[in-house]
């Protein structure tokens, strides 16, 4: 499985973006996709989470209600929808497949993507 992030950038406070995960390969109906952060210094947290085939979806306390993930399995791509986005949620983003619906930490994932940057402006 490859996954490739695309949409992040620069944007100010208030302001939106949306990230894309692009899989290929091999997949199967019972993965689910898992929404990770980075922001120098820290440790990698757990943003949000869809399972493949767009059924559930699971969000951190931190993001639910301005974050939205989707699975669109005809493009083969998922998204994170990024609205009232404020200088906290700048990091690196990365998308990540695994088996488990719901899961929150990255040892639950297998494959990952190479990350996009998201910059936060005040």
């Amino acid at each position: 499985v490859q996954l490739v992030e695309s949409g992040g950038g620069l944007v100010q406070a208030g302001g939106s973006l949306r990230l894309s995960c692009a899989a290929s390969g091999q997949i199967y109906r019972s993965y689910a996709v898992g929404w990770f952060r980075q922001a120098p210094g820290k440790e990698r947290e757990w943003v949000a989470a869809v399972s493949w085939i767009g059924d559930s979806t699971y969000y951190a306390d931190s993001v639910k209600g301005r974050f939205t993930t989707s699975s669109d399995n005809a493009k083969s791509t998922v998204y994170l929808q990024m609205n009232s986005l404020t200088p906290g949620d700048t990091a690196v983003y990365y998308c990540a497949m695994g088996p488990s619906r719901g899961a929150t930490m990255p040892y639950e994932y297998d494959h990952w993507g190479q990350g996009t940057q998201v910059t936060v402006s005040s």
